[in-house]
């Protein structure tokens, strides 16, 4: 699987979890190193850089802007290794009760 294809399937999975939500991908070409996505639910938000695997290399400043929107929200890496792990934490940082719906 490419991650483009993975991406398409992650942005679906996370707006069955958060029905109301709206996902933006974000220009990797404005702020290099910017989370491919924001997400926005309720009055929360929260970004995701995107992989296709857990060796997939970081682009020059995304820990940097990973370990910073996490200070101000939520902001993970996530890849479908742990995908399952982060979209629990997104849910517990967004405050919904429910059980997490991925499989």
């Amino acid at each position: 699987m490419r991650e483009l294809e993975y991406q398409r399937k992650l942005i679906k999975k996370i707006q069955r979890m958060f029905p109301d939500c709206w996902i933006m991908k974000n220009d990797p070409n404005q702020n290099q190193g910017v989370p491919d996505i924001l997400i926005l639910w309720n009055n929360q938000w929260a970004m995701l850089e995107i992989k296709i695997s857990e060796a997939a290399h970081s682009q020059p400043n995304q820990d940097y802007y990973i370990d910073r929107f996490n200070t101000m929200s939520f902001a993970a890496f996530i890849n479908p290794q742990n995908e399952e792990q982060v979209l629990s934490d997104l849910q517990s940082a967004f405050g919904a009760d429910w059980e997490t719906c991925v499989s």
